[in-house]
């Protein structure tokens, strides 16, 4: 969740999507800690990229000081189609493969603690 462009709402949409699959709520609630003010840069280039790519278009231009008037006033819609929705569309298979990445880690080190642990025989 921590690649999609709705800041504030990762923990929330997190703990609803494991509430529904059954999941973990604590797991998923340190997952969005993947995605804090060090690595959202990283991110949403990333997950614009991506989405560009999927769309099948250019990236399109908007000027510094017109990005800032529209967050000032909190005018979300002239942004939907140069910056938002490619960043959702892309931040769906990268935080698909960013979270099968870290499942499959830990994963692994779960499985090598708990053989840790049956040598030990704890």
């Amino acid at each position: 969740m921590s690649c999609t462009p709705f800041l504030g709402f990762h923990f929330l949409m997190a703990f609803c999507l494991a509430f529904i699959l059954r999941g973990n709520m604590i797991a998923a609630a340190l997952g969005t800690a993947f995605g804090n003010p060090l690595t959202f840069p990283v991110i949403f280039a990333a997950a614009y990229r991506i989405g560009i790519f999927v769309l099948g278009r250019a990236p399109e231009k908007i000027g510094e000081a017109d990005l800032f008037t529209l967050l000032r006033h909190l005018d979300f819609a002239p942004l939907w189609h140069p910056i938002l929705k490619p960043v959702l569309v892309g931040g769906l298979p990268l935080g698909a493969f960013c979270g099968a990445v870290f499942y499959l880690l830990t994963w692994q080190g779960v499985r090598l603690f708990q053989q840790r642990r049956t040598r030990q025989g704890v």
